[in-house]
């Protein structure tokens, strides 16, 4: 994954909101400037380079003083960005760095 042409494709506005993240971010009370602020701050934690029909990866970002977790798809060609869903990660299901899997 290209993080300097996502994070362009950000700032240009080529993003592409799928039904599912929107709704989730409802539901989880998370904004679009959230989002967008995690991608232009954060760093890749996990790869989906085979996922279809773009590779998509997992961001972590600290945006508004606590850690948020953005999956996000890349389309190369046209430079696009889609988000897929963003969720507060868990401590739980993280480790206390919100990087490591547990």
């Amino acid at each position: 994954m290209n993080l300097s042409m996502l994070q362009r494709a950000v700032r240009e506005g080529r993003i592409q909101w799928r039904q599912h993240a929107l709704q989730r971010m409802i539901e989880r009370d998370i904004s679009r400037d959230r989002v967008c602020a995690a991608i232009l701050n954060g760093e890749i934690i996990e790869d989906y380079s085979a996922d279809r029909p773009f590779p998509s990866v997992l961001l972590l970002a600290f945006v508004e003083g606590g850690p948020l977790h953005v999956v996000v798809a890349l389309d190369p060609g046209a430079e696009y960005a889609y988000i897929i869903t963003a969720y507060e990660p868990r401590a739980d299901r993280f480790g206390p760095d919100f990087r490591t899997r547990r």
